[in-house]
């Protein structure tokens, strides 16, 4: 009898499993697919297109009505960028916090988990005036600091990890004269590749497929990045080109998801290390 329980939960267990899995794919496979129907109809008869082309992919880059491949560069500069800095602020600034004990450091860590409860987007406002009086507004270098700054406050995975790692290291260090910088460097950064993929992977991620702070920020069309093209192309012409958006869509997803393939390793490693209780 109790076989039979354990056999029935483990069917439903996998029908439930296989009905997410549909229901993630399916979207995704139906973009790809319309990314290579011909024409530019959002409805279609068939769900597998008749004649596949990869004529949208072409008009991407060298139709003149819009600048995708100028997006996609300002896209992949301002996501690299914001990586190698928000990731040097995070790191740095999680090890001090998780090292160092000194007056005001639990009223900081108060302070970063409340304003992390709240939306980034209530501070659009705030964010705009201080970037008009500092003369950033439409600057690649406005949006960097947004996301990098803005990254710190969500660094309590960072902190969790780097409490992980025995303290007697730094004290064997300290005692062979090694200052507070070479502890860093030379041991703690190498034991922690695994969340500094993390961190990296996901500084990474959220520039490239944000749009709030982007369309706010950047008001010349040169310096637009890929969503806030996309979303113009959708805006003024409605489903008329919805496969050409199809199209630009799939070449959106096509880093992610090739940084997600190579360094899902380093990424559940890094997530559940950190998720620990130091």
């Amino acid at each position: 009898m109790r076989i039979k329980q354990n056999v029935l939960w483990l069917t439903i267990s996998y029908l439930i499993l296989i009905v997410i899995a549909v229901v993630a794919i399916y979207p995704v496979l139906w973009i790809v697919l319309s990314s290579l129907r011909p024409g530019t109809a959002l409805y279609s008869q068939h769900f597998f297109p008749k004649n596949a082309t990869l004529i949208h992919y072409k008009e991407l880059f060298t139709s003149k009505s819009f600048m995708y491949g100028t997006w996609y560069l300002n896209t992949l500069k301002i996501a690299t960028l914001t990586m190698i800095l928000s990731t040097f602020l995070e790191t740095l600034g999680m090890y001090s916090l998780s090292r160092f004990r000194f007056k005001g450091r639990q009223t900081a860590l108060t302070l970063m988990l409340v304003l992390g409860m709240f939306p980034s987007f209530m501070s659009l406002t705030a964010i705009y005036i201080i970037l008009m009086q500092l003369n950033l507004l439409d600057t690649h270098t406005a949006i960097v600091l947004v996301y990098s700054c803005g990254a710190v406050l969500g660094g309590f995975i960072v902190k969790g990890f780097f409490d992980t790692i025995p303290r007697s290291l730094d004290e064997a260090a300290r005692i062979d004269g090694a200052s507070h910088m070479k502890v860093f460097t030379r041991i703690i950064l190498p034991l922690s590749r695994p969340m500094l993929t993390y961190v990296a992977l996901t500084s990474f991620v959220g520039p490239w497929m944000d749009f709030i702070f982007a369309r706010l920020v950047l008001r010349t069309k040169e310096k637009w990045t890929v969503a806030v093209g996309m979303w113009d192309l959708v805006s003024r012409y409605q489903d008329s080109n919805f496969t050409l958006f199809a199209a630009g869509a799939v070449l959106i997803a096509i880093p992610i998801t090739l940084l997600f393939f190579f360094l899902q390793k380093f990424l559940v490693q890094g997530l559940t290390s950190g998720a620990n209780k130091g």
